[in-house]
């Protein structure tokens, strides 16, 4: 799933924007609730709870996306390292 959202353009970036806009939209669904629904605090309080609950979801997939962005899959055609695109040979710590 990590794979096909990088692939389709989804930075880590927009996941961490969507979990912060969660946590803004959790706070205002508890006040909007709270002020315009006459069922009370305890049906604004799950409201809040409810959209609350998206912004771990989305800041995780924010850290797999990020990863995915980090990591290079080596086992792709035409993928080089970073010393082997530099000329640079590796170090070995035996015998040094």
């Amino acid at each position: 799933m990590i794979k096909t959202l990088h692939k389709m353009g989804i930075k880590s970036n927009h996941m961490y924007v969507a979990g912060l806009c969660s946590i803004g939209l959790a706070c205002a669904s508890w006040m909007v609730s709270r002020n315009t629904e006459s069922a009370g605090l305890d049906r604004a309080d799950r409201w809040g709870i409810f959209v609350g609950e998206w912004a771990p979801t989305f800041f995780a997939m924010g850290v797999a996306l990020r990863m995915e962005e980090t990591h290079r899959d080596f086992e792709e055609p035409g993928m080089e390292t970073f010393e082997e695109s530099q000329h640079i040979r590796p170090r070995s710590h035996a015998g040094v």
